[in-house]
């Protein structure tokens, strides 16, 4: 069971009791944690409430989130954006707004219910029943392609290349403000945040290395258009990362600023290139996808700086 309390400020009084939750468990989709307040999980100043509620300066939420349950997760036939796929592996585009694997509170319309059905009994066992041929993750805002492991064999090859990075993978995303350099690095080691254990920081205590490049690919007024290109892979390291030199994510509402673009549903960010040595032939594997319409729109609508 898993408890937090939230004191409200001046700056969020207004704001829905579900959007603002959503701010603060990132790792929740907001229809989960309107089944939370419905289920009386959620207490307004030790009161039930409505998803509704509109917050007030000084009101004490407290969330109580179920610890989860250990049932495997579902075939669900929900369609799949698949770029590759053969006997060892797959590679999806996986959706904005689709969560990679069940959680509390979200046990259904995940991707790995959608795979459960797509690929049957042909999934890697490695991470266990509810995260079945999951080599590695991608937020629920963010889009793009994300490798899965149809067998164990070609899990722990996988593995073993994300681990010694020589698994490339590459992102686009629209930042805040104008990166000083067209091109650069950030080496800075992320780990838990010491006040909110939701999210990530850059920090020295209890923290891994992290590294991301990153490359101008074009200016715009207040934004810029970014390629970003992980050398390690950790937990929200893009986000946390552009947000600890400046530039956070456009649309990201945990790192970046209160004032959050609504319109792009998450962080602008889309995982549009993976190259990887394919673990049964040898070879390297290489695929990239193209922007959603969402991040297009988006861009479709900024001020060129010149």
């Amino acid at each position: 069971m898993n408890q937090s309390e939230f004191i409200i400020n001046r700056e969020d009084t207004g704001i829905r009791i579900d959007t603002y939750l959503a701010s603060k468990c990132p790792e929740l989709t907001r229809s989960a944690l309107q089944k939370l307040i419905e289920k009386g999980n959620v207490l307004i100043n030790d009161k039930s409430g409505s998803k509704n509620y509109k917050l007030r300066e000084g009101d004490r939420i407290n969330i109580c989130i179920p610890d989860p349950e250990p049932a495997e997760a579902r075939p669900e036939n929900i369609p799949l954006d698949i770029a590759y796929e053969d006997d060892d592996l797959l590679v999806v585009n996986k959706p904005k707004d689709m969560v990679v694997h069940p959680a509390t509170g979200n046990y259904s319309g995940t991707l790995v219910n959608a795979l459960l059905y797509h690929c049957g009994d042909s999934l890697s066992g490695i991470n266990g029943v509810l995260r079945p041929g999951i080599v590695h993750r991608i937020d629920k805002d963010t889009s793009g392609l994300l490798i899965v492991a149809k067998n164990d064999f070609s899990h722990r090859l996988l593995a073993e290349q994300i681990k010694e990075h020589s698994f490339t993978r590459k992102y686009m995303a629209v930042v805040y403000g104008s990166l000083k350099n067209n091109e650069g690095t950030v080496n800075a080691p992320i780990g838990r945040h010491p006040e909110d254990r939701k999210k990530m920081t850059v920090t020295l205590k209890n923290s891994r290395e992290a590294v991301t490049h990153y490359k101008v690919i074009e200016r715009y007024q207040r934004f810029t258009h970014v390629e970003l290109t992980l050398e390690t892979g950790r937990t929200h390291q893009i986000r946390v990362h552009m947000s600890h030199i400046g530039h956070p994510i456009a649309g990201d509402p945990v790192y970046g600023p209160k004032k959050v673009i609504t319109s792009l549903g998450g962080q602008c960010l889309h995982a549009y290139y993976i190259s990887f040595v394919h673990p049964r032939t040898g070879k390297t594997l290489t695929l990239s996808s193209e922007l959603p319409d969402y991040f297009t729109t988006f861009l479709s609508t900024l001020k060129p700086l010149y």
